[in-house]
């Protein structure tokens, strides 16, 4: 017994060691990961496998089929019939008790079936092919949904993290003013409403800490869920948001063209449209005859009493070859009106393109509009944050010289603490936005 609790008590612990084993990763390395393993990417994969295993089928159909079939039968208590006596040598008028076949029977057989034209086969073979394509690029758009999910979760991460290092680094800067502001004011050189506003702000930048620290923990589960892990796995974020927003700027980027033919949005309502093609070809051929063919073997044995595997045993063998030539005659035009509606299906795919190759270039545009306008406030909020610096750091030293108010300081102060906040977001922004215009333009995964 003590044996058993002492192996139980590894195996948890080995699991408690296992919980706590932390990942390293890059934006790449995580958009790999993900891309592997992310709960939207193995179910995308499976429903391949599923066409695949749909288009198997199809094609089965069209070939020889074998089946084989065993009946045992046993008369508990067998059927009487009667016929004249007379054909037995009694009385005209009379009927006799008789028993017609044996107690025992097995039966065994065996059906060779063969499909030798049937024009829905053919139909279905095509739309097997389609099918699969369009679960294909079902699987691709996928990706590209995973890769931009990854992108924004990744950063909202570095975000909260970026954002606890400055509310830090404030807290630590205010407790410094607030010291040096109480001192002052005990020294009787200032009045307490000096210190008190102080508190208040510092009050509220710790309030604003405390709220990101629990958001960092949200955006951390966030990014787990997104690469497919556990939700308490500890992840370690190798990229800075300052170096991806480097990296994502690319003026280039908005002189790019959109080839709609290789969009997979487009690919999708391409293979929708000829999917309803084939439909119209399915009820249409569906007026076509109809040509199968069957071979059967069977073996038979009779017996009073169950005694069939003897060596002398008697089988009776029979064979017969068939065909069967089904042809539509009049379906009181229910044929017509179902291949009447699969062609109103076929022009509404039709406007369908039309109307996704629309949107495309639309979201093209919008996403190019939204990129531009995400490095330009990048520019700005830098230029500002630094601007907003230098003020907070001369309304510090006239405060403390007693040349400009504690309000005067507060302001100063809120702005920074704004354009600190708005900086992060910026650069935020840019690898967002660059995400999105990679999804317009279909920027393959490995680019």
């Amino acid at each position: 017994m003590k044996k058993i609790i002492v192996i139980s008590i590894g195996i948890l612990f080995s699991f408690h060691i296992n919980a706590q084993e932390s990942i390293s990763l890059s934006l790449k390395q995580a958009i790999d990961y993900a891309l592997k393993n992310s709960y939207a990417s193995v179910n995308a994969n499976r429903d391949v496998e599923i066409a695949k295993r749909k288009k198997w089928e199809t094609t089965t159909i069209g070939l020889p089929e074998i089946n084989a079939k065993i009946d045992y039968q046993n008369w508990m208590k067998q059927q009487v019939s009667l016929i004249p006596a007379e054909f037995l040598g009694g009385n005209q008028g009379d009927f006799e008790e008789v028993f017609f076949g044996t107690k025992h029977s097995v039966n065994a057989s065996a059906t060779l079936n063969q499909l030798i034209f049937d024009g829905s086969y053919l139909v279905g073979l095509q739309s097997a092919k389609t099918y699969l394509k369009i679960s294909e690029n079902t699987k691709e758009k996928t990706e590209l949904g995973i890769r931009e999910a990854v992108i924004n979760a990744y950063g909202n991460v570095l975000l909260s993290e970026e954002s606890i290092s400055i509310y830090e680094k404030n807290i630590k800067s205010l407790e410094k003013n607030l010291a040096e502001t109480n001192q002052i004011f005990l020294n009787g050189f200032i009045e307490e409403e000096n210190v008190e506003q102080l508190k208040i702000t510092l009050s509220s930048v710790k309030s604003q800490l405390s709220k990101t620290k629990n958001l960092k923990i949200i955006a951390y589960k966030m990014l787990n869920i997104t690469l497919g892990l556990d939700i308490n796995t500890s992840v370690i974020l190798t990229d800075s948001l300052t170096n991806l927003t480097k990296e994502n700027i690319n003026l280039e980027l908005l002189g790019s063209d959109l080839i709609v033919e290789n969009h997979i949005d487009f690919k999708i309502a391409k293979n929708t449209e000829k999917a309803n093609e084939l439909l119209v070809k399915l009820e249409r051929s569906k007026a076509l005859p109809t040509l199968k063919s069957f071979l059967n073997f069977n073996y038979a044995a009779y017996e009073q009493t169950f005694d069939f595997l003897k060596k002398e045993q008697v089988w009776f063998e029979s064979s017969l070859l068939g065909v069967s030539l089904d042809i539509p005659i009049f379906s009181s035009l229910a044929r017509s009106s179902r291949t009447q509606q699969a062609k109103i299906e076929l022009e509404k795919s039709k406007t369908n393109l039309t109307e996704t190759e629309q949107k495309l270039y639309l979201l093209l545009e919008s996403a190019k509009t939204d990129y531009n306008f995400s490095m330009e406030e990048y520019e700005t909020s830098k230029q500002n944050l630094a601007l907003a610096e230098r003020i907070e750091n001369k309304q510090q030293i006239k405060f403390f010289e007693g040349i400009s108010t504690s309000f005067e300081l507060l302001e100063a102060q809120r702005q920074l603490y704004t354009m600190q906040q708005n900086y992060l977001q910026a650069m935020l922004n840019v690898i967002a936005n660059k995400a999105a215009l990679d999804n317009a333009l279909n920027t393959p995964i490995n680019n």
